[in-house]
């Protein structure tokens, strides 16, 4: 149902485009995220997104760096990542929010119903 791509080796300070593509039209009324984990870390919250692609809510260690974004039409959930560092090697995941705003859960992999197989960033200095 939410297939995540794009991953693949930057060097820091590079970029890539991750995109998830949702099959479930009802995702579309629904806020979605993404979360990463890194080896032997937890799974941590890195951005939000309202079901109309607003108020987007960013993790303190990626704003002014990452941008989320959705394309509803297309069934697609993306998340551009510019001035990568090597912190942010990890396998990426994208998720659908239980609500379709922004809310104080949204930073929660617990309000997160349904969830991508991820796709690995691996960035080296």
């Amino acid at each position: 149902q939410l297939q995540a791509s794009g991953g693949g080796s930057a060097q820091a300070g590079g970029s890539l485009r991750l995109s998830c593509a949702f099959s479930e039209r009802t995702f579309s009324n629904y806020a979605m995220g993404w979360f990463r984990q890194a080896p032997g870390k937890e799974r941590e919250f890195v951005a939000a997104i309202t079901w109309s692609g607003g108020s987007p809510y960013y993790a303190d260690s990626v704003k002014g760096r990452f941008s989320i974004s959705r394309d509803n039409a297309e069934s697609t959930l993306y998340l551009q990542m510019n001035s990568l560092k090597p912190e942010d090697t990890a396998v990426y995941y994208c998720a659908v929010h239980n609500f379709s705003t922004i809310t104080i859960y949204s930073a929660s992999s617990n309000s997160y119903y349904s969830w991508g197989q991820g796709t690995l960033v691996t960035v080296s200095s």
